[in-house]
């Protein structure tokens, strides 16, 4: 158990530094007078790191193990924050930016195969439960360090260095033997869409807005006038309101067509983009119920869309080879979002950021709509039930402790594609 405990530790300082990093980066980049464009471009940069960090540091943490590995990245990620400062330029910020994002998928990667190493089948729902708390607390609490560094002598990039260096502690003080990374396989994006096209969609929107909202909209906050301390308090009440829709969502998935669920929260999330986008500069209290309305749903696309892929498997090895495929598709939505949302941002103003988000969950659920009309849906009895599994931040290890596995596993192989919804005859919509 201590093991565990410090390995929880060690992920809430992490989650915390490099949230404060990220806010830290745009507000500084916005202070700065940098366009939209630019900014998107810079804090991008991490999604790729990441993205390729999740591909190749399991290479470097095999042959240094894991603690090793795990100190590594982490002084390289401290040593890159304290960087920043000392040189003021885009093109060495972006650069930053990708160092961090592949140190910080080795140091997930390290945190979470840990973890899921000293899960059993009947605490692995636990176990994700705590992951899940102890992640969205931590990135609460670092949005929050925004507003405390704001008027100190120190700058914040110190406080993000601190943070990273103390992950390394209860890492480096634990006893117990390093479990090995497992290497899983991981299903095509074919393969995944004709499983469930509204499940690999959705993945890649929520990929695509998640990213959008966390890059830029300190951006839109400071563009609009706020305080770093009203920056800092808006960014964690949309951490804090995907936490909390988390639980409803996924009893309402659990009891009616996951399509029905995603087409609804997408069209509630749309609402929502669209009040902000229109009324939020004028009017706070429209902006912060919006922002929670729309980015607490949003959160909720990839868990409800990996439930509806899993819905459809049937092999023994698939549901953690679609899983891995579907976060696959989530991190190269990363690497779109804030590109496209600072795009829009600089074209018709800091209301773009909303505009863009509002649009992409009114394109989903129309998607989603017509699949639903031209497609039959399996019945709700037939579902798996909905887990959650935040993928901002997770690599394939995070998976092992999803409790459908084991269960998905025991059941008889039959063809990947025997409930697709892609060849389930027309019924209804959404039916």
């Amino acid at each position: 158990m201590f093991s565990l405990a410090a390995m929880f530790a060690s992920l809430a300082f992490y989650v915390a530094g490099t949230a404060l990093l990220g806010t830290a980066l745009a507000l500084g980049l916005a202070g700065r007078h940098y366009s939209s464009g630019v900014v998107g471009l810079v804090l991008v940069c991490h999604s790729i790191g990441f993205v390729v960090g999740s591909r190749l540091s399991t290479g470097v943490i095999r042959r240094v193990g894991q603690v090793r590995s795990f100190a590594a990245f982490a002084a390289i990620g401290c040593a890159a924050a304290l960087i920043h400062p000392m040189w003021v330029d885009a093109w060495l910020w972006a650069a930053l930016r990708g160092l961090v994002g592949f140190c910080a998928a080795g140091l997930i990667m390290v945190l979470e195969s840990w973890i899921s190493a000293r899960a059993t089948n009947a605490t692995r729902g636990a176990l994700l439960g705590i992951y899940q708390v102890v992640y969205f607390f931590a990135a609460a609490v670092g949005q929050y360090l925004v507003a405390f560094t704001a008027d100190a002598a120190f700058p914040v990039f110190s406080v993000v260095a601190i943070l990273l260096v103390l992950s390394i502690v209860p890492m480096a003080l634990t006893r117990a033997e390093a479990p090995t990374i497992r290497v899983g396989s991981r299903l095509g994006f074919a393969a995944l869409y004709r499983l469930s096209p509204s499940g690999l969609m959705g993945g890649i929107a929520g990929g695509v807005i998640v990213s959008a909202f966390l890059s830029m909209a300190p951006v839109y906050a400071t563009r609009i006038g706020m305080s770093l301390t009203d920056v800092s308090h808006y960014m964690a009440l949309a951490v804090i309101a995907t936490m909390l829709l988390q639980w409803p969502v996924g009893r309402l998935s659990d009891h009616v067509d996951r399509r029905w669920t995603l087409a609804a929260i997408s069209v509630i999330a749309t609402a929502g983009a669209l009040l902000a986008a229109v009324l939020g500069t004028h009017m706070p209290w429209v902006l912060y119920a919006g922002t929670a309305l729309f980015f607490g749903l949003a959160g909720c696309l990839y868990p409800v869309s990996l439930a509806l892929l899993n819905d459809h498997m049937d092999i023994a090895d698939g549901p953690m080879a679609a899983s891995a495929g579907l976060l696959l598709a989530y991190g190269l939505g990363t690497c779109i979002g804030p590109l496209l949302s600072s795009q829009v941002m600089q074209s018709i103003g800091p209301a773009g950021l909303f505009w863009f988000m509002g649009l992409l969950f009114a394109l989903y659920a129309m998607f989603v709509m017509v699949r639903g009309a031209t497609t039959a849906s399996l019945p709700v009895a037939d579902q798996t039930r909905y887990v959650t599994i935040n993928a901002s931040q997770a690599v394939s290890a995070l998976l092992d402790l999803d409790p459908r596995m084991p269960e998905l596993a025991s059941e008889p192989e039959q063809p990947a594609s025997a409930h697709a919804d892609a060849e389930l005859p027309p019924s209804s919509p959404l039916s």
